[in-house]
């Protein structure tokens, strides 16, 4: 196999590699590495635009099964500005609208004098155990990613470190943001509440706020699920990188009993 999670076709297309399997359904993708690749599409066209604001807000709506076929993202500018702008991304797979994402960028200014309200920063990676998600979950995405709990994962309850060696896009260089929502999703792995070869507990959607930009590298996940009592679920996690926290991350889940 390739070591990316996909190969650039075209301008807008996109290539699923075998390491985009999904965790649900490994003859899917796991929506992790496409809600990176988006990101990355929705960055490649800040760049050809010229814009210097960044990525603040990420929300991505998955709007159905994810088929291991070719992705073609479209990228628009819905409310174009010098100091805030609101651009949307759909990605379109096996020829309908499979993820609607909406991202808002902001201008960068120096508010070093007011920072703070952060929470203390997780145990660095380097001292933590490596974990096999795969003895849990099948597919390529989980296989591909090193995963360090900074304590035994609990249910409902896991602060740890995710990496990986595999590419966003083979042979391209892939920004910050990208490669840390490319892990991101995983959130909904690592805290499980009851197993899921009993409850089936998948996302339908993402979202991402940062108040800061990410250093590439390890993302880490203080990560929290809640069961309610009527079918409905939430996954909610802190965000880290190797520096401290850099925002938060929501997803709404629907529970069933298989």
């Amino acid at each position: 196999m390739t070591e990316s999670y996909y190969q650039r076709i075209d301008e807008a297309r996109y290539k699923p590699t075998p390491h985009t399997s999904g965790a649900w359904n490994p003859a899917e993708q796991h929506f992790s590495p496409l809600g990176g690749l988006i990101t990355h599409a929705i960055d490649l066209d800040r760049k050809a635009r010229g814009s210097d604001l960044v990525v603040s807000r990420l929300s991505f709506d998955i709007l159905g099964t994810l088929a291991l076929d070719t992705c073609d993202i479209q990228v628009d500018v819905i409310r174009p500005g010098r100091t805030i702008e609101l651009v949307e991304a759909v990605a379109v797979i096996a020829g309908r609208p499979a993820v609607r994402a909406r991202a808002w960028l902001l201008t960068l200014g120096d508010t070093t004098t007011v920072e703070g309200g952060e929470l203390p920063p997780l145990t660095p990676p380097d001292h933590l155990d490596r974990w096999s998600g795969s003895d849990l979950w099948p597919g390529g995405y989980i296989a591909s990613l090193d995963t360090r709990p900074c304590a035994p994962p609990q249910p409902g309850r896991t602060a740890a470190w995710i990496s990986s060696k595999v590419n966003l896009v083979q042979g391209e260089d892939v920004g910050p943001v990208a490669a840390f929502v490319t892990h991101t999703d995983a959130a909904n792995g690592i805290a499980v509440r009851r197993p899921p070869t009993e409850w089936m507990f998948p996302n339908v959607d993402l979202t991402i706020h940062l108040h800061r930009t990410p250093e590439i590298g390890w993302t880490g996940l203080d990560t929290t699920v809640t069961f309610g009592p009527d079918g409905r679920g939430i996954t909610s996690s802190v965000l880290h990188d190797i520096r401290g926290q850099v925002g938060h991350a929501q997803q709404i889940l629907t529970v069933r009993p298989l």
